[in-house]
């Protein structure tokens, strides 16, 4: 481990290099043209590593990049290792006018370096240490989504398919603090619409049917799902409704978080959600929504993997705590699989979708070396 660590560090001003190239190219979820720029550096990355590169072309989003490192598969005993990533940003294209690439204080700074763009390039970085030194001694795919901040659309099922055919998965996310993520919870959106029946507030008040009091009734309700002892939130974040404060309101709506940290509280919150009626017969309910991301469990595989990563980090002189956290990655779709998935194996930094977004350069080395050794073993 000694040797990896002074590799990563001998590799270090290549990987900021490449670094600044990947959020220098910025790449919001909705813009295929922006995300699809920044996945042809990565793939012109990958083919000069010696990467075989496939590419899944997308219609509404940028196209997912599979690349192939090391000797090809040729048995079921020795199944690839899957490196998860995604290269699309909650960043819209001109950020970098106000979060341009800098270096304070010792850290990193620009949209997207912390989540997720840093992960990809200490990947980068760390399969070609491996080939340098002769250790890629079984198959990697690199798998790289372009709409992972967006629910993955249409990467979870190439995602999935890949993940079924792999030992591990080691997701590129950014860390918690300092620590590899063992459990993630799962992720709902639901959308709540009511309509009722307007009238003049002082000359009809008694035929109009309040569509903004039944949706509050509605609130109530759903608020009450939450089960903390559980793991488990429901978060009305948006709401709106009515047309003028003299007009019974015929329309309102809401928008709600909901997060779950046991599989099997899926369908049961679907079922409650389901359940919902009017509380006033003459209005009328719409709901729309679901569980979209199941929950990564912290299983036995997810916590061999740890203790593996928590004895090379030993190796490499410094401890490895675990963290369980409230947000979902594409890590929660292999888990779920029942594919040992361990996240958070990316850089350590703070203000993920936030103006602040920034990584500590000191961790950098450490950790791509933490991950050439979890991907040789």
């Amino acid at each position: 481990m000694r040797a990896l660590l002074a590799g990563a560090r001998r590799k270090q001003p290549a990987l900021l290099k490449l670094l600044r190239r990947l959020v220098e190219s910025e790449s919001p979820s909705a813009d295929k043209a922006a995300v699809d720029r920044c996945m042809a550096l990565a793939a012109s990355q990958a083919k000069a590593l010696g990467g075989r590169i496939k590419l899944h072309r997308q219609r509404a989003f940028g196209d997912v990049l599979e690349a192939r490192f090391g000797p090809r598969s040729k048995s079921p005993s020795a199944q690839p290792l899957l490196l998860l990533g995604h290269l699309d940003t909650v960043w819209p294209i001109g950020t970098l006018r106000s979060m341009p690439w800098r270096i304070a204080d010792g850290r990193l700074a620009g949209p997207g370096i912390l989540d997720m763009k840093a992960g990809v390039a200490m990947a980068f970085t760390a399969i070609e240490m491996l080939a340098e030194a002769s250790l890629l001694q079984r198959e990697i795919i690199l798998l790289l989504n372009p709409d992972e901040e967006v629910g993955s659309p249409v990467s979870r099922p190439i995602t999935e398919r890949l993940a079924a055919q792999s030992a591990a998965v080691y997701v590129l996310e950014p860390a918690k603090g300092l620590a590899y993520k063992t459990a993630r919870k799962g992720t709902g959106n639901w959308r709540i619409d009511v309509t009722g029946v307007a009238a003049h507030a002082g000359l009809d008040f008694e035929k109009g049917a309040s569509a903004i009091r039944e949706l509050a009734r509605f609130i109530e309700s759903v608020s009450n799902f939450t089960d903390l002892p559980r793991g488990l939130t429901v978060t009305v974040g948006t709401v709106g409704g009515g047309s003028a404060t003299n007009v019974i309101p015929a329309h309102a709506w809401a928008e709600i978080d909901v997060r779950i940290a046991r599989k099997t509280d899926g369908p049961r919150i679907e079922r409650r959600f389901a359940s919902l009626k009017t509380a006033d017969p003459r209005c009328s309910l719409t709901l729309t929504g679901s569980i979209n991301r199941p929950p990564m469990e912290r299983t036995r595989g997810t916590v061999q993997l740890y203790r593996r990563a928590q004895a090379l980090a030993a190796e490499l002189g410094y401890a490895l705590p675990e963290a369980a956290v409230g947000g979902a990655s594409d890590g929660n779709f292999t888990s779920a699989l029942g594919i040992p998935t361990l996240d958070g194996m990316g850089a350590v930094g703070e203000g993920a979708h936030a103006s602040n977004e920034s990584i500590l350069i000191h961790h950098l080395a450490p950790r791509t070396a933490l991950l050439a050794g979890m991907l040789a073993g």
